[in-house]
């Protein structure tokens, strides 16, 4: 680190807003600082990328180890869904969703990440894009890849 944040630099919030208008110390985003090392709070000496991490977190899931079905899937998506809908709550959709479709469909996935891009931008109201329960819905881009895992099933 540049510098040792001490607690009298730490006074303001370290993230301030939500969703898309979260900012680390209320200057950056932060997925826009990962490589923006001299950058620093507004106003201030204090630097920012000791509150930044390049590193990603990485799980690993081995699909051997399991059976899949044809509506277990794994959801890639870019941040225009997430900052707006909850885990449980794209979970929920897609759980909903795939059931209604036919399973030899090979379009079902695709289906399926419409739906949830449709969920994310929301629809125009008079006070902007709106989500279930009059949250703003996403004014990001969204990109959304409902990936089927039954494809991961040990040949026999």
């Amino acid at each position: 680190a540049y510098k040792t944040i001490e607690e009298d630099d730490l006074k303001f919030p370290l993230i301030y807003g939500e969703g898309k208008k979260a900012r680390v110390m209320a200057t950056i985003g932060v997925t826009r600082g990962l490589g923006d090392h001299d950058l620093k709070v507004h106003d201030s000496n204090i630097y920012i990328k000791p509150f930044l991490s390049s590193s990603p977190e990485v799980r690993v899931y081995d699909l051997l180890q399991y059976e899949h079905g044809p509506d277990d899937v794994l959801i890639l998506a870019t941040d225009g869904l997430w900052d707006v809908l909850l885990n449980e709550e794209v979970a929920e959709a897609v759980t909903n969703f795939l059931p209604n479709c036919d399973p030899d469909d090979p379009h079902r996935y695709t289906l399926a990440a419409q739906d949830l891009v449709m969920r994310a931008r929301g629809v125009l109201k008079d006070r902007g894009w709106r989500i279930s329960n009059d949250r703003l819905g996403s004014g990001d881009d969204i990109s959304v890849y409902v990936i089927p895992l039954v494809h991961g099933n040990k040949q026999s």
